[in-house]
């Protein structure tokens, strides 16, 4: 898949107020300092299409942006953010688990996590919470380009012996990096595909 556009469409903390017509949607959530923005701006082309900072938290926010005309990707605000009041970490948690639990057009999340750390018990539970409520997900291990292909192995072994602990078989995952673009075909291949199976059934 080519992305030619990708536009800006609305933020908010309200689901009912996200857009009405059926399209598809995929959500992108992981830790806040997991490179999600950047992640994002690399797979569209656009260098500040996602708000990038230094300081981790800068989504607040359901936001969507419409790529191609054909499909939403939603920027979901990033979760254990040690830095934000008690308050707002309430506020997130409620419209996060309202967007999961509402939004029908969601078709798939996409849960970034960071490919130099063992797995965290945050990541853990979020995806058991996903798995629970039968929400779809795919792993995005970011940051690839840090490690040598050989760590980057070992460490996906580990999540693979932890999450089979609990899982009947390893979640779908792809390995990403934004500063050298690994996993772009494959990641919008996959989106593609599953575009096209939907649009074959509809």
């Amino acid at each position: 898949m080519q992305i030619k556009t990708a536009e800006f469409v609305i933020s908010n903390q309200d689901v009912d107020k996200c857009p009405k017509n059926n399209l598809p949607e995929y959500a992108f959530i992981g830790r806040s300092n997991v490179g999600k923005s950047s992640l994002i701006n690399m797979l569209t082309n656009r260098k500040k299409l996602a708000k990038t900072s230094r300081r981790p938290g800068k989504t607040q926010l359901i936001n969507h942006f419409i790529i191609n005309n054909n499909w939403y990707l939603v920027d979901l605000p990033g979760y254990g953010y040690a830095r934000a009041s008690k308050k707002a970490k309430k506020t997130f948690q409620k419209f996060i688990t309202a967007y999961f639990e509402k939004r029908k057009q969601l078709i798939s999340a996409f849960v970034l996590v960071d490919i130099r750390h063992k797995p965290q018990p945050i990541d853990l539970d979020f995806m058991q919470w996903l798995g629970e409520h039968q929400i779809p997900f795919s792993i995005l291990f970011t940051k690839a380009d840090k490690l040598k292909p050989k760590v980057i192995e070992n460490h996906i072994e580990d999540y693979k012996n932890t999450l089979l602990e609990i899982w009947e078989e390893m979640p779908n995952y792809f390995i990403t990096s934004s500063t050298k673009s690994i996993g772009k075909d494959e990641l919008l291949g996959y989106i593609d595909s599953i575009n096209n199976e939907l649009r074959t059934i509809s």
